[in-house]
């Protein structure tokens, strides 16, 4: 399915303080799969631990991460590599951005130099979707990317403490618009990872969040797979790695619904009247 270009570029960062919730593939695979619909799109790995750099094929490097650009010393479109796979690009990471966790916060404006380094890039639209993979905490670098964010992407795996990931979430979001760093910021959508039909727990955690954010909640669910973990190992998201895999196909469909939220989002509330019809109104018709 192709989706003609015509929004605003659309940054999404992909968090939860919870680590090994699937945060990194949904990352990958969910920029593989709109890159396959035909979005342009821009991964940008935050998380030190580079998982997401390698998981499209792309080396680290040092001095090519988005580290510099935080401290001011080089242009986010200097960092910008392109992947092997058509529409998909990539801001590497590497092991130095663990450094902006301590520099950030000694500097002017700490919590929006990630927003100022985008917005020439947005500006330009050359990209469809920007995606930040967030690293599994709530330091600077996270904190950094949901000023930045126009929305927020949470996996949550079908576990026990679920939830207590959302409720994080949420607090931090309540937080940007209580300081006014990002009034507009707001979750698109919950993920549930990791599912496993055949466990009752999968299902219990699945209903519970369900009950919870039936607003919020992808239809699609992810599910626990075997070659959906190995592929990073090989440098590939699952689409480029097992085509026909179910984790595949659930990361097609959920950037189908991703994109669909993206749109209902832009479109104008059904009550707003056209400003055609204020300038031109119809006549009045005689009341006999």
């Amino acid at each position: 399915m192709i989706y003609p270009s015509g929004m605003a570029t659309q940054v999404i960062a992909v968090a939860n303080q919870k680590g090994g919730v699937g945060k990194t593939t949904t990352s990958i695979n969910l920029a593989a799969c709109l890159a396959n619909q035909g979005q342009r799109v821009l991964l940008l790995d935050l998380d030190p631990q580079a998982n997401a750099t390698s998981g499209v094929g792309v080396e680290k490097r040092e001095g090519g991460s988005a580290y510099p650009v935080l401290v001011g010393d080089a242009l986010l479109t200097d960092q910008i590599v392109r992947t092997q796979f058509p529409n998909l690009s990539v801001i590497p990471s590497e092991v130095d951005l663990c450094g902006a966790e301590i520099d950030l916060p000694r500097m002017d404006d700490h919590l929006h130099r990630l927003q100022g380094a985008l917005d020439s890039v947005k500006m330009a639209n050359v990209y469809d979707v920007i995606l930040i993979d967030c690293p599994p905490s709530l330091g600077s670098l996270t904190l950094n990317a949901f000023a930045a964010a126009d929305s927020i992407l949470v996996p949550l795996q079908c576990e026990y403490y679920a939830l207590e990931g959302i409720s994080m979430v949420t607090r931090l979001i309540k937080q940007m618009h209580d300081t006014g760093d990002n009034p507009g910021l707001h979750i698109l959508g919950i993920v549930m990872t990791m599912y496993d039909g055949r466990t009752r727990l999968s299902q219990q955690v699945l209903e519970e969040v369900r009950e919870h954010f039936s607003e919020l909640i992808f239809d699609t669910t992810i599910p626990r797979a075997t070659r959906l973990a190995e592929a990073p190992s090989h440098g590939l998201p699952a689409l480029h790695y097992d085509p026909d895999g179910l984790g595949t196909a659930a990361y097609d469909v959920l950037a189908v619904e991703v994109m669909q939220r993206l749109k209902d989002a832009e479109a104008p509330p059904a009550n707003v009247v056209e400003a055609a019809t204020l300038q031109n109104p119809e006549p009045l018709q005689n009341q006999a």
